[in-house]
């Protein structure tokens, strides 16, 4: 009886870093080069679960498993907006918008409208990026939060630039 009574202060602390990893942050490595130069392979992340609130441009991971792996893409378009890509430059609901993350190739975008809870993701490494150019729109139920501070590197410990 004694043991068990030992025992409920380590349980309690087990059962609260695991309530805190399900609910509302967790580590996420960096997998591949889609987001570079902003993020690199390796990279460790914190992933704030309890963020559901899509902002344009925010770093976002999205639970479509590839390989194995969560993708870490950048939000493009809104729920209800219209984006097209023509000429490398982005459009919303016809009007230019700039788009200073991108680098590489975006190609041509045909006009794509947004339902409700919708987004367009892409990665910042548009020639190599698998993103919603492939994949589609993707639900906001299939963003699991967002990523903009890095634990590691060292160097580059902090929020997100």
């Amino acid at each position: 009886m004694k043991v068990i009574k030992n025992l409920i202060p380590y349980l309690a602390i087990i059962a609260l870093v695991m309530m805190i990893r399900s609910f509302i942050a967790t580590p996420i490595i960096v997998q591949g080069d889609s987001m570079k130069p902003t993020l690199n392979g390796n990279e460790i992340m914190m992933l704030k679960k309890y963020d559901k609130n899509f902002e344009r441009f925010d770093v976002v991971v999205v639970n479509k498993s590839v390989e194995g792996d969560n993708l870490i893409k950048r939000v493009i378009g809104m729920p209800g907006e219209t984006i097209e890509y023509k000429n490398d430059q982005l459009y919303i609901n016809g009007k230019v918008i700039d788009d200073p993350y991108g680098t590489g190739i975006t190609g041509v975008i045909k006009p794509i409208t947004m339902g409700e809870n919708e987004y367009f993701v892409m990665g910042d490494n548009r020639t190599v990026s698998l993103d919603s150019r492939v994949l589609g729109v993707i639900a906001k139920d299939e963003i699991e939060g967002t990523v903009n501070f890095v634990i590691y590197p060292f160097k580059k410990f902090g929020k997100l630039n």
